[in-house]
């Protein structure tokens, strides 16, 4: 197949549009100019009236940003009722990888990759995994927001599988505008600090705007929240999760093995002003003695983001403008985790060894905590000519355009020891004349005692703690061009069409630190993710008028559009969406679509490198599984004794459920993937009733089915497969120790997954009539899903649909209210979030509300938890000097929520997507 990033793969009639277009400094801006009533909105590049109302898309405006007190792009989106569960939450500190630290959204929980990202019209960057950051967009130039709850891959292409979200900026600009936010949370930390400044002038055949921005979010610590200070279980079960790789050290005598029953095995750590040269200085280890890595962790991830963004345009003539964008962001992101928690085999020549034979150790390196400085830079420069012409007496719009965005991104991570330097520094010739530039370490030591081999020594640190930097670079590239009009008229009105098109080329590259891909530190293993790919798509629209000002029908219209795409690395790819809206009488639209959506595998799922990561599970042949065959043959055959408890850190019996493991597990790409598809439908009712001026109502059914989802093969997946399944060929990847737990399990993506997923959205916006005490508006928005459906398989091997919902995460009902009041220069917005109850898979030793729930012939025990509220408020006051003053809490009554023992979308025991504490703020806006 021939490489379509190349010049001969573009098509000769086109030569003409792409060279104009990359011959333009600017960019095109989102496609929001009007003529007269006829507009166009996301989802469609045909212009007409009312199209807005033709599919299910709901507008967020500048001023429902301002009264709500969101802090950025991604605060907005994630509190709609929509949002699924975060796609890297700030709670989940030990997240890795290159997508760490940006914010994304997950529209319907069908995955953040699965929701399009659009800025002004065009594609934001992307991760080598897909993963497309809303934090690098300022708040302060953004002038609405449109979210398509609809496939919409015929008019975008691959990922516009879920929804479609288009941020759209101001274009006409004319002052001043000054803005300042502080806040913090109640208890004191989280401190948070805002400052924008935009500038825009506007003339007879120009204008431009210019806007700087700067924010940031202090870290919150897991020792300040009731939550997660006191372990993995919350404040009913102190110490659960506390680690046996204490901060004290300790030594086994006698070890594991050579006959040893490992129950017999004994850990021994130094006594307090005791001599660690003296074998009787030694006193047994105990439960008191673990540690408790929360205090070293961040519940929330620092946060520092410097922005700017400038927009111009100039009108040659009547008929042709050349308009555009830039961008620069630059996001830190600070992560911090507990000292590496390090099992060593001390040799028995070391000076520190008191045996003199090779002895099992075990360290936390508690002076060093690990930290993560993540910092991207996002540069996104593009540029377009937009015009209309008149043939045939018809008026016809046109655009054509470039966009290059390019991702940077370099993380610098230290606390993490070289594996090189910890060997050197243990033994006999470590700061002798033979190896003088050593420096000698007693990992026997405790933290906070001093003496020889003290890693509180600056210069140890430096000797055994280097500093790691991994670096990435994505690239976006893309050349396109539009045109859309009327072809000819029909009774019921014109027939409109848009066709189109675009070649992008995606390019990335990830390269994890020499340590990291040689496997010499005691970090995660990683090695360089690098690929590119291309393609050429076109796509054709059209708008049918049927009917129009008719008994019981004053309007009824068949959309139809389709795109074909071509790709350099696994082929072709066609896609369609049918629509119809008809209006019966002038308050009522009933719409649907029908539509037909892919998702491209991501230049890391095709070419990424092995990666290894420290997962989450339950091990079937242990009796904590819920559904143990501890016993069965094939436990017995790999070597699992009877009664076996699964094993965690330091190899001690798993406190909770899933259970970390002790050991690295590897992942790795597949070059063979192919494309996700889908298919989604709606069904909906807009109401605007006559009789109640101000109110409109919109109810929309939906539903979406995902067929070959490149989804990464679970440990769960692979563990159930080979030991309650009996699938042997599932079981080659797993190896186990002599204890039984396992020790390593390599697994990678797949073409796995099916989902099928329904549900219902309403929403409700209300104008009140103006009152002697002010005016009001309601807007109430809500989503409800009836089904969410994974592929799974039972105790039979028989293919069968899980159901999810009201699993963490996966939310029954979402629903937002929001009031806001006006009267003079006051106003008030008073909102509330409700969540609807969730259910875990219940562990033992730990609540259990429904122990006999059955599922699919299994036993299937959840813990049930109810349902959550938060309330936020603001009041706001504009000054006559034209500046506005607002002060507000999110979660105003500091609402908890539920301990959850799973740590959903967290590094702790409670949901990700919760807030942790009220959040206070003022606010102060100022024009000129």
């Amino acid at each position: 197949m021939s490489d379509l990033s190349s010049p001969r793969a573009l098509p000769v009639h086109l030569l003409p549009l792409a060279i104009a277009a990359a011959l333009a400094p600017l960019t095109a801006a989102a496609q929001e100019a009007t003529t007269l009533d006829r507009i166009e909105v996301t989802g469609s590049r045909i212009r007409a009236a009312h199209a807005e109302t033709r599919q299910p898309i709901l507008t967020i405006t500048r001023d429902d940003i301002a009264r709500q007190g969101h802090t950025s792009v991604a605060d907005i989106l994630q509190n709609l009722s929509s949002a699924g569960s975060p796609a890297i939450s700030r709670a989940d500190a030990l997240a890795s990888g290159e997508s760490v630290g940006g914010y994304y959204i997950d529209i319907r929980n069908l995955g953040a990759t699965r929701t399009l990202v659009l800025l002004n019209g065009r594609r934001l960057g992307a991760t080598t995994s897909g993963m497309q950051d809303l934090g690098q967009i300022p708040l302060a130039v953004i002038q609405r927001i449109e979210v398509l709850k609809d496939g919409a891959s015929s008019i975008y292409g691959s990922d516009a599988i879920a929804a479609v979200v288009n941020i759209i900026t101001d274009t006409q600009f004319d002052g001043a505008e000054f803005t300042t936010r502080v806040g913090q949370f109640s208890q004191g930390d989280g401190r948070t600090q805002e400052f924008s400044l935009k500038l825009g002038t506007q003339g007879e055949r120009s204008g431009m705007m210019l806007a700087a921005e700067y924010s940031k979010e202090d870290p919150v610590w897991a020792k300040d929240r009731w939550f997660s200070r006191d372990g993995n279980a919350g404040p009913d079960y102190p110490g659960s999760g506390w680690s046996p790789i204490s901060n004290k050290g300790s030594h086994c005598n006698p070890c594991a093995g050579n006959g040893v029953d490992p129950k017999d095995v004994r850990w021994w750590t130094l006594k307090e002003g005791g001599d660690p040269g003296n074998r009787n200085d030694y006193r047994l280890f105990t439960e008191d003695d673990n540690v408790n890595s929360n205090e070293q962790m961040m519940v929330q991830t620092g946060l520092e983001r410097r922005s700017l963004f400038a927009s111009a345009y100039h009108d040659v003539n009547d008929s042709l403008r050349l308009q555009g964008e830039a961008l620069y962001n630059q996001r830190i992101t600070e992560q911090q985790v507990a000292g590496y928690p390090l099992q060593y085999k001390l040799p028995g020549n070391s000076p520190f060894n008191p045996y003199g034979v090779v002895t099992d150790i075990r360290r936390r390196l508690w002076e060093m905590p690990r930290t993560t400085r993540s910092e991207l830079q996002t540069y996104r420069l593009s540029g377009g000519l937009v015009g209309n012409l008149e043939f045939g007496g018809r008026a016809f719009d046109w655009d054509v355009g470039a966009l290059i965005n390019r991702n940077r991104l370099t993380k610098t991570a230290r606390g993490d020891a070289s594996l090189f330097a910890r060997d050197r520094s243990v033994k006999p010739e470590c700061g002798t004349a033979a190896d003088p530039n050593c420096k000698p370490w007693n990992p026997l030591l405790p933290y906070g005692v001093g003496g020889p081999g003290s890693l509180s020594d600056p210069e140890l640190q430096k000797f055994l703690f280097p500093t790691f930097v991994d670096t990435g670079e994505t690239t976006t590239t893309t050349y396109s061009a539009n045109l859309s009009g009327s072809l000819f008229d029909l009774p019921a009105g014109e027939l409109g069409f848009a066709v189109g098109y675009e070649h992008r080329r995606e390019q990335g590259r990830f390269v994890p630190d020499a340590f990291s891909q040689s496997g010499q530190s005691t970090g995660l293993e990683a090695v360089t993710t690098e690929g590119a790919y291309s393609l050429d798509e076109i796509y054709t629209e059209l708008s049918i008028p049927i009917l129009k000002d008719m008994p019981f029908a004053r309007e009824l219209t068949l959309s139809t559009s389709g795109r074909y795409s071509k790709y350099s690395n696994f082929g072709n790819t066609l896609n369609s969406k049918f629509g119809l809206s008809w209006r019966p009488v002038d308050e009522l639209l009933v719409r649907g679509t029908v539509a037909t959506g892919f998702r491209a595998p991501t230049i890391s799922d095709l070419y990424g490198g092995t990666s290894s990561s420290f997962e989450s599970y339950t091990d079937p042949c242990g009796i904590g599984h819920t559904n143990s065959v501890n016993g069965n043959a094939a436990c017995t055959a790999a070597g699992v004794p009877l009664g076996y408890e699964q094993l965690g850190q330091g190899s001690k019996t798993c406190t909770g459920y899933p259970c970390q493991t002790p050991d690295q597990f590897f992942r790795e790409s597949n070059p063979d993937l192919k494309p996700e598809r889908s298919t989604s439908a709606t069904v909906g009712l807009v109401w605007s009733p006559r009789w109640v001026e101000g109110l409109d109502v919109s109810l929309d059914w939906y539903s979406y089915t995902i067929k070959d989802m490149i989804i990464k093969d679970s440990v769960e997946r692979i563990l159930r497969d080979c030991y309650i399944l009996g699938n042997a060929g599932r079981c080659a990847s797993i190896v186990r120790a002599e204890d039984g737990h396992i020790s390593s399990v390599h697994y990678g993506v797949a073409n796995l997954g099916l989902v099928k997923t329904q549900g219902y959205d309403l929403g409700v916006r209300y104008r009140l009539p103006e009152l002697a005490i002010g005016e009001f508006k309601l807007d109430w928005q809500s989503s409800y899903t009836t089904k969410y459906d994974e592929e799974g398989v039972n105790n039979a091997g028989d293919k069968i649909m899980i159901g999810v919902v009201s699993e963490p995460g996966y939310f029954r009902l979402r629903s937002n209210i929001g009031l806001d009041w006006e009267k003079g220069s006051w106003g008030a917005n008073y909102g509330l979030r409700y969540y609807s109850g969730m259910r875990e898979d219940c562990v033992p030793k730990r609540p259990c509300t429904d122990p006999d729930r059955m599922a699919h012939g299994e036993g299937a025990a959840v813990r049930k938890v109810g349902s959550n509220t938060f309330h936020d408020l603001q009041v706001r006051w504009a000054a006559p000097w034209d500046a506005t003053v607002s002060v507000g809490a999110k979660n105003l009554f500091n609402h908890q929520g539920p301990i959850m023992f799973s740590q959903p979308d967290s590094a702790f025991p409670y949901y990700g997507g919760f807030d942790i504490g009220r959040s206070i703020y003022m606010k102060y806006q100022q024009r000129f």
